[in-house]
């Protein structure tokens, strides 16, 4: 078996090196827009789509150094997307990987901008990363792609819409989060795959996965939300009911969401299965977003 906890250990200090050589320096000017910035995007994390980046790309071939140009634009833009997510006009909240929200440490202004210029700096990232221009272009494509109206943005539409509103069935729910958080974690897998140029049937395997995977990802928040408290999540708990989101405990109950969960681990497995050991990160990873804590 591969030492997973080592690669995932390094992996995240690649990242996290990255960002931090990316990020403007706080004693530059504007100077609370980059401390912000920063605020928003180090000390703290799971990384879970940078890891997704190394853990395919690595699995087909490539050297774990091209991939930090990726892996951090991902991690930029969805700093960028909690950022604009806690907003008051957004959720509203205060308390995010167990500090302040960035608008609460600064101010809402300060939050928008910071927001803006994370998503504009995980493009000029990506734009520099030392590939062939063909795959920056294709990359660039499916990030853009997977934060826009197709992606992110647009299941973030579908969920303001839903909140208080009547229940919509398993199906629109599915749809709404493979949109709002599947699209970016789909998109790291698909990254990771760019890079290596693995062909179209390896890329429809890893597409299966990786919508099992995002599916799962928000099921487990959705539970968590309702199971765990905020000192351990390190975000304000029990907020879902309160604001009367759309959820999967909500729709299916906490019972019903947890076999839904299970059935998400076969399909997982499943899709990964004719890689062999080669994809054995990505199946810890897929793992671990159906039995984090936090």
């Amino acid at each position: 078996m591969p030492d997973t906890g080592g690669s995932f250990e390094r992996w995240r200090s690649r990242v996290d090196a990255t960002l931090e050589r990316s990020l403007p320096a706080v004693d530059g000017s504007p100077a609370r827009l980059h401390a912000a910035m920063r605020h928003a995007v180090l000390d703290g994390g799971k990384r879970m789509r940078p890891l997704l980046v190394y853990a395919t790309g690595t699995a087909f071939g490539v050297d774990e150094t091209l991939l930090d140009a990726p892996a951090a634009a991902l991690e930029l833009i969805h700093a960028y997307s909690l950022v604009h997510d806690d907003l008051p006009a957004m959720d509203d909240d205060a308390l995010r990987r167990g500090k302040p929200t960035v608008h609460v440490a600064f101010d809402e202004a300060t939050a928008i901008l910071a927001g803006d210029a994370l998503q504009s700096l995980a493009f000029e990232l990506l734009a520099g990363a030392d590939v062939g221009a063909d795959i920056r272009v294709a990359a660039l494509r499916e990030l853009a792609v997977a934060a826009g109206v197709r992606g992110m943005c647009g299941g973030q539409a579908l969920d303001l819409d839903a909140t208080g509103q009547t229940l919509p069935d398993a199906v629109a729910l599915e749809r709404l989060h493979a949109l709002k958080t599947g699209a970016l974690l789909r998109a790291s897998v698909r990254m990771g795959a760019c890079f290596a140029g693995v062909d179209a049937n390896a890329g429809t395997h890893l597409d299966v996965f990786a919508d099992a995977l995002g599916l799962a990802f928000q099921i487990r928040d959705d539970l968590l939300d309702v199971e765990s408290d905020s000192a351990t999540l390190g975000k304000t708990a029990g907020k879902d009911q309160a604001q009367a989101k759309a959820t999967f405990p909500a729709l299916l109950g906490i019972e019903g969401s947890r076999r839904r969960l299970l059935q998400l681990a076969d399909e997982m497995d499943a899709a990964l299965a004719p890689f062999g050991q080669r994809t054995a990160m990505l199946a810890m990873l897929g793992r671990q977003a159906i039995d984090r804590i936090r």
